[in-house]
């Protein structure tokens, strides 16, 4: 599994938030990349501004998510067919990722990486 991190050559203003809360963030994204994508595979991710936005993206090339079940991932209990068989795994993630991004006044979208694996991107 390779990691990587792409960070802008300027330091991004700080964004004001629970810390808590952020980092719990994070830790959901980055732990459904790294159950989800496999030996060889690759997880990306990125920081960069966009006018008075933070953007952080987490990019894998893991199982994917269908454009079918991409409006319903972001549901509590909600599993996607090919994520069924990966042990540990409820469901609740990304429906607490989804709150918590919300209550900071972000959004938080999925897009398809094709040919495979996701890319979450959290807008603040």
């Amino acid at each position: 599994l390779t990691l990587s991190l792409d960070l802008p050559e300027h330091p991004i203003p700080s964004v004001t938030g629970d810390e808590e809360k952020l980092m719990q963030l994070l830790s959901i994204l980055l732990s459904n990349a790294l159950s989800y994508t496999p030996k060889g595979g690759s997880i990306t991710i990125r920081l960069k501004t966009q006018g008075r936005a933070h953007l952080l993206s987490v990019e894998d090339t893991g199982i994917g998510i269908t454009k079918e079940d991409q409006p319903h991932i972001f549901d509590r209990f909600y599993r996607t067919e090919k994520s069924r068989s990966t042990k540990g795994h409820f469901g609740l993630g990304l429906s607490i990722a989804y709150e918590i991004v919300t209550a900071h006044g972000g959004k938080i979208e999925v897009e398809d990486n094709t040919p495979n694996g996701s890319i979450f991107t959290v807008t603040l």
